[in-house]
């Protein structure tokens, strides 16, 4: 069985132990009022966040306490790494005081980094390239659609989603991944200048996984006959001085009603959330009976939960 240290992408997990976390996820859900589960107990762990959060932070912050652990919430502004520090420096020392690290930041290498130089497991709980949290617990969210438990891997299996808008976003390059090891179709469609990074085929390559997904910029091929449709904020957080820009380019590619329609009849509507209605999704859909976006946002807590447990688990082994 692979030995996992950190969990930077969804490719850091093999394909089984990606169905047994959605499994795990699945048991701690059904009983998360009994509690008994606490492999992190007399543990700390930290949340560095070099972004702003809700989900992450409280998703994160109440798993790690249901789990038996600590969470020590930790502030850049208020660290020495906005004086200057170095990311080695700050990996080992911390890893002499906590037992694993959840981070919230920019630049992917930042993660890199810090995995390297410190003897702590590293959580990646978004980066400008990837958000593998949210992937696991969407993918947990369809399952329990289409699925059953033992079987919830499998029921994502041959399903088509379409992702509209920013395809070069770190929800996007994740479907990819997070698709690859399922066996879906992902099926992308935004502006040429928003196309996927050719990165994500290097880490599909590495991970030795085909590649399942397509982009183009013809936003009903990508939308017709779909089982999801996807989408996420045009102006992530970094990139609010062009927000004019994009918000002109990416007006085609609007989830709003016909979108819906090209979809197959029983399609559901995943958003990563914060939503801006009116931008990329329009109010009717995302607030319609097909929209599952808050189911998304609960099963955070518990995706989580399994994969923390899984990173303690290793450690322990």
């Amino acid at each position: 069985m692979k030995m996992i240290s950190h969990f930077l992408k969804t490719t850091d997990l093999s394909v089984p132990q990606l169905g047994e976390t959605l499994e795990l996820a699945c048991q701690l859900k059904a009983g998360r009022a009994a509690g008994g589960h606490k492999p992190l107990a007399g543990q700390t762990w930290a949340l560095l966040f070099h972004k702003s959060s809700t989900r992450t932070r409280v998703s994160f912050e109440v798993g790690i306490h249901e789990l038996g652990g600590h969470p020590m919430i930790l502030d850049q502004s208020r660290m020495q790494t906005g004086r200057g520090e170095t990311v080695s420096d700050t990996a080992k020392v911390l890893s002499r005081y906590i037992h694993g690290i959840v981070i919230r930041t920019y630049e992917h290498a930042f993660l890199e980094e810090f995995s390297r130089e410190g003897s702590i497991p590293v959580v990646n709980a978004l980066t400008d390239a990837l958000h593998p949290c949210q992937i696991v617990s969407d993918m947990l969210t369809l399952a329990e659609k289409w699925g059953r438990p033992g079987q919830l891997l499998e029921s994502l299996k041959g399903r088509k989603l379409a992702f509209l808008g920013d395809c070069a976003s770190n929800m996007a390059h994740s479907w990819i991944l997070g698709g690859a090891m399922a066996g879906m179709e992902i099926s992308l469609s935004g502006p040429q200048a928003y196309r996927p990074d050719p990165l994500v085929d290097t880490w599909l390559e590495e991970a030795g996984l085909p590649r399942t997904y397509r982009f183009t910029s013809d936003v009903r091929e990508a939308a017709r006959d779909a089982d999801v449709v996807y989408t996420d904020v045009w102006v992530s957080m970094g990139d609010e001085d062009e927000r004019e820009q994009r918000l002109q380019e990416m007006a085609p590619y609007q989830v709003n009603s016909s979108i819906m329609e090209l979809a197959r009849p029983e399609a559901w509507f995943l958003h990563c959330l914060p939503a801006h209605e009116g931008e990329e999704v329009t109010g009717e859909v995302y607030h319609s009976p097909r929209s599952i976006v808050f189911d998304q946002a609960e099963n955070r807590l518990h995706a989580q939960k399994a994969i923390l447990s899984f990173l303690s688990e290793n450690k322990q082994a």
